[in-house]
């Protein structure tokens, strides 16, 4: 018996119920976030239960060394929360470009960033949440002491990132990585144990001091460590200046609904783009070859501008708003022609995230995302601590004229984002689809999905997906009609279709109705993807 065959075609409902939902990629998790709201926790609560119990059970994608956004809606309220970290205050270009590179390398301490999950986790808590963190971080933690078998689509990628790590990660400073995550000098198999009393105790380290100990205390003291042993240039200064911001969401109008994202340093400005220049058409046929190829034509306009401009909102040159005006949205439409262009910007890498929505019955509701970046992120494992950390800062650049180029202190282009979709005032719900450059994508095809097509939120999900990728490639699930593949090859695209799923996001959506309070939930067909609800 194998894990990871499945040979027949199965259906998921949509998911319902009244007093809670906790939707994401991997069972256990989903099932620490139900756990947490029946312990009287709020969805804020359940939220950062979940996303600290993603650390563990889904080490591929997330981490405590990584990053976060949040989007929240309390009291009638939508607010939002930027936990991305800025790079460390004594690297610059000419520094990284004398070690010998010519782009930022994908592994080792050079692309590490100051992480932001475990203040995003306390000022959720701080400010949300009704729990003790401890008691919020307890799930999590078990887990971790205790061990716990590998759901057979993490135990696929943790498989696929050993195999990639013997080649690309060289040097004493990932021993740990293998000594953690490879014990027996393989990737554990689907259903396998597998614990980490390093992480538990860190998890408990963070809930007991409120992250102090992270960025100011014992644990700061050891990730600096690690980073000088290897030349690195992150160190306790960095830690100590850090804490997640507050911050007012962004948002435009798509045919009644109003969809909002964090704004920059994060891409949700790119499926904003996107949607106001699709807002004023009519699209009556999903599988429609026409409508597909405006939707890949607005995507890739609305990439174009995101890639060239979107960087630390403290050096970006260019405003939010004139993105997000009809002027922009009128222009760009009318750039739109009936065979496929090529946009400006470059190849997209592949992404590693985590992605969950929880509801309570009060009403208050959570989107959240928080990633290491590129699966397990930058190879580093902080000794005796479990704690892996993200490469997110390979996505700045070395030309001091690219808006997104490298400089002391600042947030890099941040590919992971939450959504949130709310009508006249009143809450629909959270929704989000992970993965690197498909996220802003993804976001575009789910709302799509539900506003102008009807769709449930796990018939959104289903629905198969076609992926912008550079120039005039497009990827297309094989699930994909012959008919719509051939039509959009004759307007030009370059077509490719994907016969593995995994490239094309994992996402969740959870919408409430604002007249009885029944959540609907729908959960990713393409990962360990699980609903639990009360």
């Amino acid at each position: 018996m194998t894990l990871l065959n499945y040979p027949f075609a199965s259906r998921r409902t949509a998911a319902v119920a009244r007093n809670g939902m906790v939707a994401t990629s991997q069972p256990l998790a989903a099932q620490a976030g139900l756990r947490i709201l029946q312990q009287g926790g709020n969805a804020i609560d359940a939220a950062i239960a979940t996303a600290a119990c993603l650390t563990v059970v889904e080490p591929t994608s997330n981490g405590i060394g990584g990053d976060a956004f949040a989007l929240v809606w309390t009291q009638n309220k939508l607010y939002g929360l930027n936990g991305s970290g800025p790079s460390p205050a004594c690297i610059s270009i000419d520094k990284v470009k004398q070690l010998g590179h010519e782009k930022m390398p994908l592994a080792g301490w050079i692309p590490v960033t100051v992480p932001g999950v475990p203040s995003s986790w306390v000022m959720l808590s701080e400010r949300f949440g009704r729990l003790p963190l401890i008691d919020v971080l307890r799930p999590a933690i078990e887990y971790a002491e205790n061990g716990f078998p590998l759901s057979p689509i993490t135990a696929k990628y943790w498989a696929r990132a050993h195999k990639i790590f013997q080649t690309r990660l060289n040097g004493p400073e990932f021993d740990e990585w293998f000594k953690l995550f490879t014990p027996d000098g393989r990737a554990p198999e689907p259903g396998e144990m597998w614990k980490s009393p390093d992480h538990a105790s860190t998890l408990r380290e963070i809930a007991e001091t409120k992250s102090e100990s992270f960025y100011r205390g014992r644990l700061a003291e050891k990730i600096a460590a690690a980073s000088k042993a290897a030349g690195g240039f992150l160190d306790e200064s960095d830690l100590a200046a850090y804490q997640a911001e507050w911050i007012e969401p962004i948002s435009v109008n798509y045919k009644g609904y109003d969809v909002w994202e964090i704004p920059p340093n994060g891409q949700g400005l790119i499926a904003l783009m996107a949607l106001n220049i699709l807002k004023e058409y009519n699209f009556t046929h999903r599988e429609s070859p026409d409508a597909i190829h405006i939707q890949l034509e607005a995507m890739k306009q609305a990439f174009a501008d995101g890639k060239a401009y979107i960087s630390d909102p403290r050096t970006m040159r260019a405003k939010v708003d004139d993105f997000l005006s009809e002027e922009y949205a009128k222009n760009a439409r009318a750039n739109i022609q009936g065979t496929a262009q090529v946009p400006e910007p470059g190849s997209l890498p592949k992404g590693g995230t985590v992605y969950l929505a929880t509801a309570d019955g009060e009403g208050n509701m959570v989107s959240f995302i928080q990633s290491n970046y590129m699966g397990f992120g930058s190879g580093i494992v902080v000794p005796g601590t479990g704690i892996a950390m993200q490469n997110r800062g390979v996505d700045f650049s070395l030309d001091p004229n690219h808006e997104n180029c490298l400089q002391p202190g600042k947030k890099s282009y941040n590919t992971i984002i939450p959504g949130f979709l709310t009508k006249d005032g009143e809450a629909i719900g959270p929704f989000g689809v992970m993965g690197g450059f498909m996220q802003p994508q993804g976001h575009v095809q789910v709302v799509m999905n539900m506003v102008d097509f009807g769709l449930n939120p796990q018939a959104a999900l289903d629905a198969p997906r076609w992926q912008w990728i550079e120039g005039l490639r497009v990827d297309v699930e094989h699930e994909f009609p012959n008919y719509v593949i051939q039509q959009l090859a004759a307007k030009g695209h370059a077509i490719s279709m994907a016969y593995d799923s995994g490239g094309f996001g994992r996402g969740q959506i959870i919408v409430r109705d604002p007249q009885t309070g029944v959540l609907t939930g729908g959960t990713e067909h393409r990962t360990d993807g699980s609903i639990a609800s009360w």
